[in-house]
């Protein structure tokens, strides 16, 4: 099977379950603005136990029943198009974390490229 390395960037959104942008889930319309954009691919974690700004611990537990779960959003493109989301998010986050490193991709598969650009991370 053909593999491709490449450098990229990850965009990682620390945000809550309950964050909402124009009355939908936030982490549901950072996705599609994603998508809109033509970025690479966009993965949704739901964590079941964390903390943040208000050290306020929300949990999954039974006793507990939290309906404000951690939420991760992973993006992971080049440094271009990763740029082209910033400022949406900007407009669309009133609270959260928002963490940008440089990684190496290793791209495992077809080697056709999605998009007619000229960035390496393109084929992922």
């Amino acid at each position: 099977m053909p593999k491709i390395a490449s450098k990229a960037k990850r965009l990682r959104i620390y945000i809550g379950e309950s964050d909402r942008w124009k009355r939908r889930p936030l982490y549901n319309a950072i996705v599609e603005k994603a998508k809109e954009l033509d970025l690479a691919g966009a993965t949704v974690f739901r964590g079941l136990m964390g903390y943040g700004a208000n050290s306020r611990i929300h949990t999954a537990s039974i006793v507990d029943l939290s309906s404000d779960l951690p939420i991760l959003v992973e993006i992971v493109d080049s440094e271009e198009y990763i740029n082209k989301l910033m400022p949406y998010l900007d407009e669309m986050l009133q609270e959260g974390l928002v963490i940008i490193d440089d990684i190496e991709v290793i791209k495992y598969g077809k080697t056709t490229p999605k998009r007619n650009v000229k960035t390496p991370v393109s084929d992922l």
